[in-house]
């Protein structure tokens, strides 16, 4: 049996989001229920007691149901709840309206008065905020509120109750439904947002993928296009001058055989200079993406005096590593350490917040796991420079990263020197 915490650590933090604000607006029922309904045994007679609970409890299961369906509707998820909307409006005015006519027509007492007043405001104003959360207008929040105001005011005049009961009655489902109608407005507000940044985030990602396949693609067109060109021109005219039996014809087709190899070779050097990676700059590129995501990275190490092909390579690896901690997972913290020891540089990437559902290594959920190819890919270009790479959870919820690529005789002599 799946433990609750791992349902939620497998929740994105949009997910984590809603799922607090539904369960929010559900403990709002709780309340009314506990409040409305249960503190009334002991203060009138059982029989009353029990029945005024059950009333509240219906009308607390009402606003749970209207509250998941309109969030349900605010999420694109599901038509807007009208009909429950009604039957919510309607219940709740009848049993606000019932909790008068038990003042008016039940056991007397100022028992029953008080809890009959009490059950009146609460239900209209838990009523209203549960309404509003169906409302998407703003104007019309503040119509739901002000009227069921004016309702309150308007039936507890009729009946006998002075215009400063009326009036004070009226403000007090004014001042809590407006609460309440603020609170799930405010909701809806920030678990909106929290899924537009999520959005946003993702967008920001893809975007950067295109815009470096545009910058390849630019790149690629201007090593190729004039090569290609000259190519096509030559090749043609070394036809023209093959068909006239003109030994030219030889010279034009070495010319185009040199700019073929050439157009490979700047090739190459163009797929080269994508493929290698500075490690200072992916660290402190990792830092700042981390730092900006609201993870808290810290890196340690000196970097100086590597290699090229050792930079390149251990700074594809945090390059990999910092986009799968933003993908997988939900790491609070995230060390990058490099060090250099008996000839070797070893780079470690631990993070927090991985599910211990995803200490495979293929899983997602950790530094090292990527869709696809990302681990196989690592580990081809680290064993280009004979490096190798470890992946998998140290502990609950945590999961490591190692790179460990030899360093040439000199390049060693050298750090140790500077050691």
């Amino acid at each position: 049996m799946r433990r609750p915490r791992h349902w939620w650590r497998r929740k994105s933090t949009p997910a984590k989001v809603e799922t607090y604000t539904r369960w929010s607006f559900h403990f709002f029922g709780l309340i009314e229920f506990l409040v409305l309904g249960v503190s009334n045994f002991g203060r009138i007679e059982p029989r009353l007691a029990t029945g005024l609970a059950l009333l509240i409890a219906a009308h607390s299961a009402l606003c749970a149901l209207v509250a998941s369906r309109a969030l349900d509707w605010t999420r694109g998820r599901r038509p807007q709840p009208v009909r429950l909307l009604w039957a919510l409006t309607a219940f709740t005015a009848a049993s606000a309206v019932g909790a008068i006519g038990l003042a008016e027509r039940g056991p007397g007492g100022p028992d029953v008065e008080s809890v009959a007043g009490e059950v009146f405001g609460g239900v209209l104003c838990f009523g209203a905020g549960m309404i509003t959360l169906g409302v998407r207008n703003r104007r019309r929040v503040v119509a739901v509120v002000v009227g069921f105001a004016l309702g309150a005011g308007a039936v507890s005049f009729p009946l006998g109750r002075p215009d400063l009961t009326s009036l004070m009655v009226a403000c007090f489902v004014l001042l809590g439904g407006g609460f309440l109608a603020f609170t799930s407005v405010f909701s809806v507000w920030l678990l909106d947002a929290v899924y537009t940044l999520d959005e946003a985030r993702e967008t920001r990602a893809r975007l950067a993928v295109a815009e470096e396949r545009l910058r390849f693609g630019r790149d690629l067109h201007d090593v190729m296009g004039r090569n290609l060109a000259v190519i096509a021109l030559k090749s043609e005219l070394a036809v023209q001058l093959s068909r006239r039996g003109r030994p030219e014809a030889v010279e034009q087709m070495i010319e185009v055989q040199r700019i073929a190899q050439e157009s490979q070779r700047e090739v190459r050097d163009v797929v080269r200079g994508y493929r290698e990676a500075d490690l200072e700059v992916e660290l402190a590129g990792a830092r700042g993406v981390l730092g900006a995501a609201g993870i808290d990275c810290e890196v340690r190490g000196d970097t100086a005096g590597l290699p090229a092909e050792v930079q390149s390579a251990l700074g594809w690896v945090v390059r990999e590593a910092t986009t799968n901690v933003l993908r997988h997972g939900d790491a609070g913290t995230c060390a990058v350490v490099v060090r250099s020891s008996e000839g070797r540089v070893v780079l470690t990437v631990e993070n927090d917040g991985v599910p211990e559902t995803a200490g495979s290594p293929g899983a997602s959920g950790g530094v090292g796991a990527s869709v696809g190819s990302g681990l196989a890919g690592l580990r081809e270009r680290l064993s280009a420079v004979d490096g190798t790479l470890e992946a998998g959870p140290v502990g609950r919820g945590v999961f490591r990263l190692t790179a460990e690529v030899p360093l040439p005789l000199a390049a060693g002599t050298v750090l140790e020197a500077a050691s």
